[in-house]
């Protein structure tokens, strides 16, 4: 049977479906290195999704030259320690003119308006998911071609350590990171390409210069100036240098977040196709 035909077990018999497949589903659904494995059948506005799940042999990380770090924001959601930041300005925009037009069809509560309501969630999960992928791929890409480990900042429990004021719950809770480190450390897999969690204490307070510590180095969220030599330099590119040179010290051997290398010996994406 043809790789876009599936067989379906249900109620009244089982019945063939045909699915229609975009070149991404095909080039990895036809890739013989890639192992079949489960499928779930979903339903979303009256379509019918096969999501499919496929395996393979994650390759060696090589071994790397250095550490590329990466600091993680709201106003810059990445920055790494080359000085490269990949903004949030235009992805905070977006989110805000969302977020008032959420409150607008909430005060509505009509039936229409709930309707709408729904439709917006998802699509704001799919941009979200959308700004997570182009982020992850490029860093994930930076540090292949320069033959280097990432080095990410290791937030796990931040949320319940940190205390933010009320008005800006909605931006500093709201954004998913985890997703965010979730795809780089996928990508980063599938790439050969080593993580190192990093605990990020103090990174943002310490200048890379001459190693003092206070935190009125962080003048604002954009500005950093040391008070005892006097270097200045944007802030997320000074932390994101910090992270890089804690990995070199600790310089711990893994491949994702979180997980030796030895557990880390299987790739794995899944492929979502309509069924017609």
């Amino acid at each position: 049977m043809s790789l876009d035909r599936v067989s379906l077990n249900t109620l009244t018999g089982r019945v063939i479906g045909q699915l229609v497949l975009g070149d991404f589903q095909r080039r990895y659904l036809y890739d013989t290195t890639w192992k079949i494995g489960g499928a779930e059948l979903i339903r979303r506005d009256g379509v019918w999704y096969l999501c499919i799940t496929q395996s393979k042999a994650a390759p060696d990380p090589d071994e790397p030259t250095g550490y590329l770090g990466i600091d993680l924001g709201i106003v810059n959601l990445a920055a790494d320690s080359d000085g490269e930041t990949y903004s949030g300005a235009q992805t905070q925009a977006v989110r805000k003119r969302r977020h008032h037009h959420r409150r607008r069809l909430q005060l509505a509560n009509t039936r229409r308006a709930r309707w709408r309501l729904r439709q917006n969630a998802r699509r704001e999960h799919r941009f979200q998911k959308d700004v997570n992928h182009r982020i992850s791929k490029a860093l994930v890409a930076k540090a292949r071609t320069e033959r280097k480990a990432l080095a990410l900042e290791d937030l796990k429990g931040v949320r319940e350590r940190v205390t933010v004021r009320r008005k800006q719950r909605r931006a500093r809770h709201s954004w998913a990171f985890r997703q965010l480190r979730t795809f780089i450390g996928y990508k980063a897999q599938l790439s050969g390409v080593r993580v190192v969690p990093v605990n990020p204490r103090n990174t943002s307070r310490t200048c890379v210069v001459c190693g003092c510590c206070d935190k009125r180095n962080r003048r604002s969220q954009a500005e950093f100036c040391c008070i005892e030599c006097g270097y200045s330099a944007p802030a997320d590119t000074n932390a994101a240098v910090n992270i890089a040179r804690v990995a070199a010290v600790n310089q711990p051997i893994v491949s994702r977040l979180g997980h030796s290398i030895e557990n880390a010996d299987t790739s794995r994406a899944v492929l979502t196709a309509a069924v017609c």
